[in-house]
């Protein structure tokens, strides 16, 4: 099965099922699709590897465990929470947040991924996008919380300390 014909499967099923939109990570941009007559004609795009952000200028690049700049649009991984990394309470939160985020990096950077809206809510308080990062059916969010680097986002932030 070709990338494009698993994104349209992937995107009727998640129709289907009254999950919302979908967001496709395509070159440039994130685009929107509505309905899965629009899913069917998804092109297969190439893929942009992410780095970790670093300075000001941030475009293409990972925050931390749960926070990405795509293509110059913040994004926060919504399904899950992971230590802080800016701003650690202690130690172990510090070392935590440093391997999800180095762990995130390696899963965006493993090949193509959907951007899937939050159901109910699509930016934060922030201004950031709320969006769930999924691979062949599986969020990169569970991932981390299968590996201990993340807990799945309960509606507000726990200490990690």
């Amino acid at each position: 099965m070709t990338f494009g014909q698993l994104v349209a499967v992937s995107m009727v099923v998640a129709f289907g099922g009254g999950v919302g939109a979908t967001y496709l990570s395509t070159e440039g941009s994130v685009q929107q699709t509505q309905s899965s007559a629009v899913a069917a004609e998804v092109k297969p795009v190439s893929f942009r590897s992410y780095t970790m952000c670093s300075g000001a200028k941030r475009v293409h690049c990972v925050v931390d465990g749960d926070t990405l700049w795509h293509e110059g649009t913040k994004i926060r991984i919504a399904d899950i929470d992971t230590p802080e990394v800016g701003e650690p309470k202690c130690s172990s939160e510090a070392a935590l947040g440093a391997r999800a985020t180095k762990r995130m990096l390696q899963l965006v950077n493993a090949g193509p991924f959907e951007f899937r809206a939050w159901e109910g809510r699509d930016e934060d308080k922030y201004g950031r996008k709320l969006r769930v990062l999924v691979r062949d059916g599986r969020s990169l969010g569970d991932i981390l919380v299968s590996e201990g680097l993340a807990r799945t986002w309960s509606g507000r932030r726990e200490p990690w300390c």
